[in-house]
């Protein structure tokens, strides 16, 4: 067995497993920050609807 391939091998292992961790934290953050924005836009679509209730009740269809 041969020693220096198998630390290489372990320390690139390690190296892809850090990488890939740091992804996810960044796809994590990611997702936070746009449920926040979502939420705030939710907020805000619910002051604008009870500042002016009447609007967004009807819909005109003609065919």
């Amino acid at each position: 067995m041969d020693i220096a391939g198998l630390s290489m091998a372990m320390a690139q292992n390690n190296i892809g497993t850090k990488v890939g961790m740091a992804v996810l934290d960044k796809a994590m953050n990611t997702a936070e920050v746009q449920g926040a924005q979502l939420v705030q836009m939710i907020d805000g679509v619910a002051m604008q609807h009870s500042v002016q209730p009447h609007l967004g009740g009807n819909i005109d269809i003609s065919v």
